[in-house]
């Protein structure tokens, strides 16, 4: 290859580098942007909250620790994370769930989209404080399986779902909370 194909390549992977990382700027906006679109899709995937499962209710109690910490880094981290369970649950068995299938299809996709985004700025190199970032991942694990199993010993009924709902709400809003600090 010549000396001028090398360049434009150069110039290319340096653009691209530029744009890359503008998008990493803008991150803490993005996600606000997102999770606002996200809580309102929720919204309009169901209804009002059935009466008749106020009785079910469960308390999950998410870790908030898992967003305190002092390194943005890991902040990041534990967001695309909580994305990543979040999508994941609301990826099966939705059959008796009775929501919007459309919004539902938008709220998966803005979670695919910010996770690949939160991927591709998130360091994921080893640092002095990857034992707090194992810590924080173990914890999200634990509270996302209680989701889960939730779900399934309600065989994933009407009223497990909007539970669910519900608590995704609640997760949303934390994660606004923090990233509004950041």
């Amino acid at each position: 290859m010549n000396a001028f194909g090398l360049m434009q390549i150069g110039l290319i992977l340096l653009r691209t580098t530029t744009i890359s990382s503008l998008q990493c700027n803008h991150l803490p906006l993005q996600q606000r942007k997102v999770i606002e679109n996200s809580l309102q899709l929720l919204d309009k995937m169901g209804k009002k909250f059935p009466q008749q499962c106020l009785r079910e209710k469960m308390s999950f109690r998410f870790p908030e620790q898992v967003l305190k910490p002092r390194q943005k880094e890991t902040v990041k981290v534990a967001i695309e994370e909580i994305f990543q369970h979040i999508f994941y649950i609301f990826s099966k068995n939705l059959t008796l769930a009775a929501w919007d299938g459309r919004a539902l299809e938008q709220f998966q996709n803005g979670l695919y989209q910010q996770i690949e985004q939160l991927e591709a700025c998130v360091i994921k190199k080893q640092t002095h404080y990857f034992r707090s970032k194992e810590v924080n991942r173990l914890k999200l694990k634990k509270y996302f399986q209680k989701i889960d199993c939730f779900l399934k010993d309600k065989q994933h009924n009407l009223c497990s779902w909007e539970i669910s709902r519900a608590e995704t709400r609640r997760c949303l809003q934390l994660i606004d909370k923090v990233i509004r600090k950041l």
